[in-house]
C-alpha cells in the first residue's frame, strides 16, 4: 500500500469517527478508530521497508 493509500485510510476512518459522535453511533466511531489505525500501521510499515531498501538491509 502506498503512504497516500494509507493517509488516505487514515482520513476516511476520522470522517467515519466524527460522522459516528454526529449520530451518535459508538460503533461507526469504533469502525472509523480502527481504520485510522490500520492506516498509521500500513503507514509505519511502509516507512519500514524503504529504510530497508535504502540500506541495503
Amino acid at each position: 500500500m502506498s503512504k497516500a493509500k494509507a493517509k488516505a485510510k487514515q482520513v476516511k476512518g476520522k470522517m467515519k469517527e466524527t460522522t459516528g459522535k454526529a449520530v451518535d453511533d459508538e460503533g461507526m466511531q469504533v469502525e472509523g478508530r480502527g481504520e485510522q489505525i490500520a492506516g498509521k500501521a500500513q503507514e509505519t510499515a511502509d516507512k519500514a521497508a524503504g529504510r530497508v531498501k535504502r540500506t541495503g538491509r
